[in-house]
């Protein structure tokens, strides 16, 4: 696998802000009866969402090329369709402006259109899914915040630590807590990314594992935001699977 190690670190200290109910829910992609379907949820939960606000979905093969895929936008969410099997898949959702109102609600627009709104921010979910083995990563630039794996995923093995380097805005972030196993254990930190953005997560399951990791971060000048709200998730199976 290739990386690019030569980005500047990004500080994120001073940056966070507690966004409520508006930025609880992560994002994540599943292989259910052969499709690649897109989850929005915390922990077990699996929610239903608008599938319009899967704003781009990107699929590439074993050598890092690109695969054209389409997103099939169903009635309560998302499905990935490649025009083949593929060895990565990434998906990116806009969830929109939440601004909390005079009774402390969340609602999905920005405070200017929110008599009386105070807190505001504008939430997007990223997710990486590596599905086989020896995968070249691509460019990630689409991603505004990615887990980027620094060994292949699917060779560690369960209870063996993972590297892995996290980047906001192309830049890697220091400061930032990982979730080692974010469908069982959502709130439970399992490391916390160095002054270069990386850190060491141990593979939790022979099954499906979700890394994941957020941050909010502050805009300054705009009458509709306080803030941005990224959150990001890195999937893959940490035990091949022998019928």
């Amino acid at each position: 696998m290739r990386f690019n190690s030569s980005l500047l670190a990004l500080g994120i200290s001073g940056a966070l802000l507690c966004a409520g109910q508006a930025s609880a829910h992560g994002l994540w992609t599943e292989q259910r009866r052969g499709n690649i379907e897109v989850i929005y949820g915390h922990g077990a939960e699996d929610n239903a969402f608008k599938a319009q606000k899967v704003s781009g979905a990107w699929a590439y093969d074993l050598a890092g090329r690109q695969v054209p895929v389409t997103v099939e936008r169903l009635d309560d969410h998302a499905r990935l369709k490649p025009i083949k099997p593929v060895a990565i898949m990434s998906v990116a959702l806009d969830n929109g402006m939440w601004t909390r109102d005079k009774d402390k609600k969340w609602i999905n627009q920005g405070r200017s259109k929110v008599p009386g709104g105070t807190d505001s921010i504008h939430t997007f979910k990223y997710s990486l899914a590596i599905y086989a083995p020896g995968a070249r990563l691509p460019a990630l630039d689409k991603l505004k915040m990615v887990i980027v794996p620094l060994a292949d995923p699917l060779k560690v093995g369960p209870g063996k630590p993972l590297p892995v380097k996290v980047l906001v805005d192309g830049k890697p972030a220091a400061g930032i807590k990982l979730i080692g196993d974010y469908r069982s254990e959502p709130d439970e930190v399992s490391a916390e990314t160095d002054a270069e953005g990386r850190a060491s997560v141990v593979v939790r399951n022979e099954g499906l594992n979700v890394i994941a990791a957020e941050v909010t971060l502050p805009v300054k000048g705009d009458a509709d935001i306080e803030a941005r709200g990224l959150f990001t998730s890195l999937t893959f199976v940490g035990e091949e699977h022998h019928d």
